[in-house]
């Protein structure tokens, strides 16, 4: 799919922490899911011609450096300013002036929290269009919403509510959204890396992985009472912390350290940790809310099975690209089945390869968002190319 660049639109993505994602020398810093699925997304529009941007956020790098064709423009450091002052300036008013110089079409963020109030005052200031990802079930729900001011709730429901576009990742999270906000919205499905090398069931060192931020819906507790209850296999961890869960990351980092069988790496850079899903056996999921986890399909897309407690759609359960549980007996046992018997292993990978083979691929991926995106400017319409 390509695009006409006189009639396209310039789509900005504004995602504070995606640098991390999109250039590798800045990794360090972290990012999660969204981050991950705007700059695959960034990636594969610019791919098909659009003129495709970022506001990120000031880690040094150069103002409008640019990376895999899309140009950056950074807002502020995340530790400049005063405390309380700074919500207004620098980071409110850095925030504008990125979004300014960018000067998209459409401005696309993620993530519930006052950055999407902001993102729509300025677009509504400006004439333009806000396109906003759901991230997690939790931001369909009032009483479940990860942010932590009420300044930031109002403005995320102000943002909520005038954004152009929504886009659900799930048809519950469009239920969920429409029953607690009476707010349509478009379901897309999450984009993908091609997955990696696909080794054999006695090439894998890796038992168990669990790929995660550490806090407490993530329920990292719950892997290390599985590896206390299997200490024949091999855990890994990787995940660092979240503010306001220091606690919670310092008491299972020191768990996890106890534990012979239990390899705890910390935080590690997004590209970093592509080869620990190529070395698992099975990847583990403790979540109690989420939304469509990354993690599963980097993993499928390497053949890796999962065990976990979330099955969005019930796609484990109906591919049996590993196994969906409901208690740590259960996971224990999906987990003991599938690291130790090769034939059960095998059936479950051909069938998460085969899955991502036949689903994932790039231009059948990005066409619904694309379709989105012309929806929104009934002057453009993308071209097809053979």
């Amino acid at each position: 799919m390509t695009a006409d660049p006189q009639s396209a639109p310039r789509i900005c993505f504004v995602g504070l922490a995606n640098l991390a994602v999109l250039a590798r020398e800045y990794g360090k810093h972290g990012a999660g899911g969204a981050q991950l699925q705007q700059t695959l997304l960034a990636k594969a529009l610019a791919r098909a011609g659009l003129e495709v941007s970022m506001v990120v956020a000031d880690y040094g790098q150069s103002d409008g450096a640019a990376w895999d064709g899309i140009k950056t423009y950074k807002a502020y450091r995340p530790a400049a300013g005063i405390p309380l002052l700074r919500f207004v300036h620098p980071r409110w008013t850095a925030l504008w002036s990125a979004m300014k110089r960018a000067g998209a079409d459409i401005y696309y963020t993620s993530c519930a929290g006052a950055l999407l109030g902001q993102v729509v005052m300025f677009a509504r200031l400006h004439r333009r269009k806000v396109v906003f990802r759901i991230a997690s079930n939790s931001d369909c729900d009032p009483a479940s919403l990860l942010i932590r001011f009420w300044r930031d709730k109002r403005l995320y429901r102000y943002g909520l509510e005038r954004a152009d576009l929504v886009l659900a990742q799930t048809p519950q999270q469009q239920q969920a959204l429409l029953r607690n906000f009476g707010r349509d919205s478009r379901v897309v499905a999450s984009l993908a890396e091609p997955g990696g090398r696909r080794r054999g069931f006695h090439e894998r060192d890796i038992g168990v992985l669990w790929v995660g931020n550490i806090r407490p819906l993530k329920r990292p507790q719950l892997l290390l009472d599985a590896a206390c209850r299997l200490p024949d296999i091999q855990f890994h961890m990787i995940g660092g912390p979240m503010p306001g869960a220091d606690h919670l990351f310092e008491e299972v980092c020191a768990t996890a350290r106890a534990l012979p069988n239990v390899h705890f790496h910390g935080p590690l850079p997004y590209h970093e940790t592509c080869e620990f899903y190529e070395r698992a056996r099975v990847l583990a999921g403790t979540s109690e809310m989420e939304g469509f986890p990354n993690t599963y399909l980097q993993a499928w897309a390497r053949g890796t099975p999962v065990v976990a407690f979330l099955d969005p759609e019930q796609l484990l359960t109906r591919n049996a690209m590993g196994r969906a549980v409901a208690s740590l007996e259960g996971m224990c046992a999906a987990i003991a089945a599938l690291s130790r018997d090769p034939h059960a292993w095998q059936a479950a990978s051909l069938r998460s390869r085969q899955y991502m083979d036949t689903r994932f691929n790039e231009t059948r991926m990005v066409a619904p968002y694309v379709a989105a995106l012309a929806g929104m400017l009934e002057s453009w319409q993308p071209s097809s190319q053979n």
